[in-house]
């Protein structure tokens, strides 16, 4: 087991790992820009080191910086957390080369499943249901038309180095086909340095259902059952549960068993997250590979007892999964709401500024995760999310009434967040039913 892991995050995500590092007795490090320093949540480490300016370019992008310093308080393995550098197989490379472990995948893995026109033709191989679309990245218009004519309107364009709704259009006429590409293609070199495309058949109103994996270096792989992250608004998720209420038991076990067989395919050793889309008939395609932890795993943690970020430790180190997959049981219902400092009234407007008043709810089966307190300044700079607020109850039904009583004892003080939001969905009788699908914010709430 690894004596030193130096944390390349910052906020809730690197306040969670510093946790799991002290009940696993191992020290913790962790990197901070001047934007972040003075947080609280540094002073729990064992170190903390600046490596640069507030803007990420300048610090928790920094790869040289952040092994640098690791280098200097001889930490044996990084943990990079989700965002930045987590799924950066160039950067994971580079620690490695430094004879410090990546708490991750390999980078043969990650830049396997990271791209995704690589991860289709991969998904095809390890027979798993795809959206029909184009075999790999589109080298000129005129081929883009042919394939839309082929499989029939509407498609979305999607960058094939990206995600977050970057670098995708959806196409309903041939005639904005050229315009909606060279937009696609620029979103996506600005945002990715890649300008690479490719195209799928847009599936209508579907619903959005990934499941959390977990691999060795044995090559033993299991799941951890489903998350339904349906709730969402310009493809960034807002609310994340399991069970998803949408599918049967059948579906369930294949699209699992689906998800298993990809990680296989790409030898994926550590926690991942393979994505799909359902469409109105249950039936499920996949889209990509999420190669790292994601920022709603306390759902899945939840409901079956299993720490993920221990796990991705373990498993960095060397130990094997250490569960059968009949061992992993479900518990249960688990919901998270992501408390974000924006104004859905404005747009989703970011609210930078400082938090005077801070309260968060608690109560039996509510976690909340969170690095934020009164006083703290919420910096322009980085993701708007201040918290993740997750409740765990034995149904669906007691987890919606549980959710309801946190966000309204819920105080966040002068900040706009999108907790007023949140108090209209869990009284929204589609939501309550579990009819929704990935256009059900903009389309309920006319937010854009």
């Amino acid at each position: 087991m690894f004596k030193r892991i130096l944390i390349a995050n910052r906020g809730e995500i690197a306040l969670r790992i510093i946790r799991a590092c002290k009940e696993l007795g191992i020290q913790s490090a962790c990197v901070f820009s001047e934007g972040d320093r003075g947080a609280e949540y540094l002073r729990l480490a064992d170190r903390s080191l600046c490596i640069g300016a507030a803007p990420p370019g300048e610090s928790y992008l920094k790869s040289d910086r952040i092994i640098a310093a690791a280098e200097i308080v001889n930490a044996d393995a990084i943990h990079p957390g989700y965002g930045f550098l987590s799924e950066n197989a160039q950067f994971a490379d580079k620690v490695r080369a430094s004879k410090i472990e990546f708490i991750g995948p390999s980078s043969e893995s990650m830049r396997l499943v990271g791209d995704k026109a690589s991860a289709r033709e991969l998904a095809k191989r390890a027979k798993v249901p795809i959206v029909p679309g184009s075999d790999g990245v589109l080298e000129d218009d005129d081929e883009a038309a042919q394939v839309a004519q082929a499989i029939g309107l509407p498609v979305i364009i999607k960058a094939t180095a990206g995600g977050g709704g970057r670098g995708m259009r959806i196409v309903r006429d041939l005639q904005h086909l050229r315009h909606a590409l060279g937009q696609a293609r620029q979103e996506a070199m600005n945002a990715f340095r890649d300008p690479g495309v490719y195209i799928e058949k847009f599936i209508e109103e579907p619903r959005h259902v990934e499941v959390q994996i977990v691999g060795d270096q044995k090559g033993r792989v299991i799941h951890l059952f489903e998350r339904d992250c349906s709730t969402q608004r310009r493809h960034q998720k807002l609310i994340e549960e399991s069970p998803s209420p949408a599918i049967d038991e059948k579906t369930r076990l294949a699209l699992c068993a689906a998800a298993v067989r990809l990680a296989q395919a790409a030898n994926y050793a550590n926690a991942g997250t393979v994505e799909f889309i359902v469409d109105a008939r249950g039936k499920f395609y996949f889209i990509e590979v999420n190669a790292r932890i994601q920022v709603e795993h306390p759902v899945t943690e939840l409901i079956t007892g299993i720490d993920l970020i221990k796990k991705q430790i373990a498993i960095a180190a060397g130990e094997p999964v250490g569960l059968a997959q009949k061992q992993v049981v479900r518990r249960g219902c688990a919901i998270e709401c992501r408390i974000n400092a924006e104004d859905p009234e404005h747009n989703f407007r970011p609210c930078a500024g400082r938090v005077q008043k801070f309260r968060p709810p608690a109560g039996p089966g509510v976690r909340f995760d969170s690095h934020v307190h009164d006083g703290y300044e919420i910096s322009p700079r980085y993701d708007s999310l201040i918290g993740k607020l997750i409740v765990h109850q034995p149904s669906r039904e007691a987890a919606i009434a549980c959710m309801r009583r946190c966000l309204d004892e819920f105080v966040v003080e002068p900040t706009h967040t999108t907790i007023p939001l949140f108090k209209q969905v869990f009284v929204h009788e589609q939501f309550i039913e579990g009819r929704v699908d990935t256009g059900f914010i903009e389309r309920t709430f006319r937010v854009r």
